[in-house]
């Protein structure tokens, strides 16, 4: 037994793709129309399949089928879904309480949780934290924080951008359907700006950092003014907005703008984080240092949990009483992510995330010489996206897209679409997934081209 096989939970589930029913199975079938019965039907299903163990790479369903795991929960099981540490030391946690409030009667999982993340994230000042229940929340902090520290107001947010569902996110989160549509209004003093997005920049990828950040800078300063910027917030590598990976060179000319007026850089490492793109965090690519970043997802192996880190100076800000929350940084989920953090060192699951991308990626440019169905190939790492364009142009397929999902979803692999125009599909593999079932993944999806 290998230790990747070991230390992420696979030896109590066969890392084999099984079907033995249609997909979904009848099992599914029933538990959907409780479903419908029971839940909002704002609560969206990608998959009509319902998880009775998941570990490795695999989910196995309640009828017994297994699929591999292209999804991780959305950028959260790198570890595995039953990742050893993570089960061991949240079960001790566990038999010894599960709340008191850290607002109350602290313990020490939040203080070790806290001196974890300031070791990891980049940087080498002193960083101090704030624990959270959710991405959506840590944003919302981020930028409370970033306000009070600086007495201004206004936020800018970028094009393609996704951070959360709650007001003030969506007032950040660039795309109306599903995340805005009918929720207004929404919260003020949010600004947009263009993203350089190297393959719908109208020049040409060449020209794309340079030009795109120089429209930034002048529209901050020409339309909001620099010193009424409280915060730049970007994704390092956009999520929801299409695993967009801005052009190189654009990230240090933002980051050097916003030391130069004051503003704070929040990078939004929520779904790029904790080893996911072959680094801990995407922003040390180009050797960026965030002033504060906001991480959750990959940070627990499962359980909710989520984080503000930052300069220490600004993190103290805020006067007492004025962060917090019942619930965050519960204990339980604060020994999960001590578990997931053990794992990540252990496998040094960034060296296995580019692994990931030096299978990943020859292959799907392969597929993209063959299919002119495949407009770019992007991403880094465990986070790799194809966007799907109308063969000889650039406009968005979202058609094809979710025919391929679901010709993939019918053969037992989990994928994801997402992008502004619904046209990526997102590949998201548990770092810890076997290259065997890699390669059946990618196997899959290339059969799934024919049937477009």
């Amino acid at each position: 037994m290998s230790a990747l096989t070991e230390l992420s939970g696979g030896p109590s589930l066969p890392q084999r793709r099984r079907l033995v029913t249609d997909v979904p199975g009848p099992k599914s079938q029933e538990l959907m129309a409780r479903k419908q019965a029971a839940v909002a039907a704002g609560v969206g299903t990608v998959m009509p399949v319902f998880a009775a163990r998941a570990g490795g790479g695999i989910v196995e369903d309640v009828d017994g089928n297994s699929f591999i795991d292209f999804g991780s929960g959305i950028a959260v099981t790198g570890v595995g879904n039953s990742a050893e540490a993570v089960v061991r030391r949240a079960s001790a946690q566990l038999a010894s309480f599960t709340h008191t409030c850290a607002m109350v009667t602290p313990y020490e999982g939040y203080v070790e949780v806290c001196e974890e993340l300031a070791r990891l994230t980049p940087g080498d000042h002193a960083k101090k934290s704030l624990l959270l229940n959710s991405g959506a929340e840590a944003v919302e902090n981020a930028v409370k924080i970033a306000r009070y520290h600086t007495k201004r107001q206004a936020v800018v947010a970028f094009d393609h951008g996704y951070h959360g569902r709650t007001n003030l996110t969506m007032a950040l989160t660039a795309k109306s359907m599903p995340y805005k549509h009918g929720f207004g209004p929404f919260a003020p003093e949010i600004y947009r700006v263009p993203l350089a997005y190297p393959y719908r920049w109208p020049t040409g990828q060449e020209n794309c950092a340079e030009e795109a950040a120089a429209q930034v800078i002048e529209q901050i300063s020409k339309q909001v003014g620099a010193e009424n910027t409280a915060a730049i917030l970007i994704e390092p590598i956009l999520g929801e907005g299409g695993f967009i990976v801005p052009a190189r060179g654009f990230l240090p000319r933002i980051a050097e703008f916003a030391a130069e007026h004051g503003i704070v850089l929040i990078a939004d490492e929520i779904q790029s984080g904790f080893c996911r793109t072959g680094q801990w965090f995407a922003c040390e690519d180009e050797g960026i240092v965030p002033d504060l970043i906001t991480t959750a997802k990959g940070i627990a192996g499962g359980l909710p949990l989520a984080a503000v880190t930052g300069r220490g100076e600004i993190m103290d800000a805020a006067h007492t009483g004025g962060l917090g929350g019942t619930y965050g940084g519960n204990p339980v989920a604060c020994a999960a992510a001590l578990g997931a953090i053990e794992t990540m060192r252990a496998l040094d699951l960034p060296a296995r995330a580019r692994r990931i991308e030096e299978i990943m990626k020859p292959r799907l440019l392969a597929m993209a010489d063959k299919h002119p169905v495949i407009g770019d190939i992007r991403g880094r790492g465990a986070m790799l996206a194809i966007e799907l364009v109308v063969p000889g142009t650039k406009d968005p397929d979202p058609a094809a897209t979710a025919a391929v999902a679901a010709a993939c979803h019918r053969e037992g692999l989990i994928v994801l679409t997402t992008g502004t125009y619904g046209n990526v599909l997102r590949f998201l593999p548990p770092l810890v997934i076997g290259e065997d079932l890699l390669n059946e993944g990618l196997d899959i999806l290339e059969a799934a081209w024919t049937r477009l």
